[in-house]
């Protein structure tokens, strides 16, 4: 096996992008990776992408974007893992680069989702749910996460309002991140009045669809230690399942997925929770953040939520999340947030993340998470010295 480093990064900005399609974007996304990696070929291009053909009528989309892109011939494939399918792409991307299948891999998440309206989009979505057991009783996302969020307040006597720190936390960071959809500062007092979508989550604790790509460029860690700037190296790659339905798991307040994939990183890496230096986790409702946090082991069943509470997810605090605004402050194009989540530990890294820089960072984790934690996704990476 050899060392993967991560050589070129891309990103388009996220927002509604009534002017491009598909194709456009990942195009936009790749060729600033592929630009900042210094290359003009590649040995094999993996796209991320959930909804194309429900959305857009496009499948296909590894020839799609090789022909596009001018990369005509290269080994070209979609993967698809509901939500977690920009980091199944990267996945894919590392494993060819470790066993030597290939030298130069580009990895592209891209979606386009807001042509289509509200209740599309939000059927298309339920797709990554059990479509006999879950959607066939009218339960949507926002619903599953809802059911979650009130069992996890009920379990462990939080309040409403305790959850606010979580999207305080995001906007703040994304009002920095110019490829953020959202650049607001929230209150707690305007978390309290937002509307309320499937009680107890509402709009503020929900990340909004949007379109957009993100690109990395991945090969050899001794090609990227010969080209003079800070070596960001995929010290793990790990991925793990859980059940599609939420009933059928031993405990709903468990990311059962979530936990053997952070292990399975970390066993990789030859690092602890207390090594890591930020964590881009998977914020799509404020309920995934507490879970998240707990499955990877930085805070104790039922104490995620006392974390945020307490100023530790902050910048400032012992383990940032969504430094550049997460999910619901940068926005959440599904097949594209993994390969976003990448991009932006990897701009930790290089310290090359403005306002937002985590001071020293060395250790920072992604975690992409599909369905409500069916296919959890996870990567570490660590600049050498």
């Amino acid at each position: 096996m050899r060392d993967v480093a991560i050589i070129g990064i891309g990103q388009t900005p996220v927002r509604e992008h009534w002017d491009e399609g598909l194709r456009h974007l990942a195009l936009k996304a790749l060729q600033a990776a592929m630009k900042d990696a210094g290359v003009d070929r590649v040995d094999a291009l993996y796209v991320g992408n959930m909804l194309s053909g429900e959305l857009t009528g496009q499948e296909h989309l590894g020839a799609l974007v090789a022909d596009f892109a001018g990369l005509r011939g290269v080994e070209a494939v979609k993967v698809e893992a509901a939500c977690g399918s920009g980091a199944a792409a990267l996945r894919l991307g590392y494993v060819a680069v470790a066993g030597g299948l290939a030298d130069v891999v580009l990895v592209v998440g891209v979606e386009k989702m807001t042509d289509a309206t509200g209740p599309e989009a939000t059927a298309a979505l339920a797709m990554a749910a059990d479509a006999d057991h879950e959607v066939a009783h009218g339960l949507s996302f926002v619903a599953i996460n809802a059911l979650l969020m009130r069992r996890y307040m009920h379990e462990f006597g939080y309040r409403k309002e305790d959850f606010a720190p979580f999207t305080v936390n995001a906007h703040a960071n994304g009002m920095n991140n110019p490829y953020a959809m959202f650049h607001t500062k929230v209150t707690p007092e305007a978390y309290a009045r937002a509307r309320m979508i499937a009680d107890p989550i509402n709009l503020l604790d929900s990340s909004p669809i949007a379109d957009g790509a993100a690109a990395v460029v991945l090969a050899p860690a001794d090609w990227a230690r010969r080209m003079g700037r800070p070596v960001v190296r995929i010290a793990a790659s790990a991925i793990a399942t859980d059940t599609v339905a939420l009933h059928d798991r031993r405990d709903p307040l468990v990311l059962e997925g979530a936990a053997l994939s952070a292990w399975r990183a970390y066993q990789q890496a030859g690092v602890r929770p207390e090594d890591v230096d930020l964590f881009e986790l998977h914020d799509a409702f404020s309920i995934m953040a507490a879970l998240s946090l707990e499955a990877a082991g930085f805070a104790r069943r039922g104490e995620g939520v006392r974390l945020a509470l307490d100023g530790e997810i902050t910048l400032q605090g012992r383990i940032p999340i969504a430094t550049m605004g997460g999910l619901k402050a940068r926005g959440h194009p599904v097949g594209a947030t993994g390969v976003y989540q990448v991009v932006e530990v990897v701009q930790q890294l290089r310290g090359e993340a403005g306002a937002n820089q985590v001071p020293d960072a060395r250790v920072g984790m992604a975690q992409n998470i599909g369905g409500s934690g069916a296919t959890v996704i996870t990567h570490i990476l660590i600049r050498d010295s």
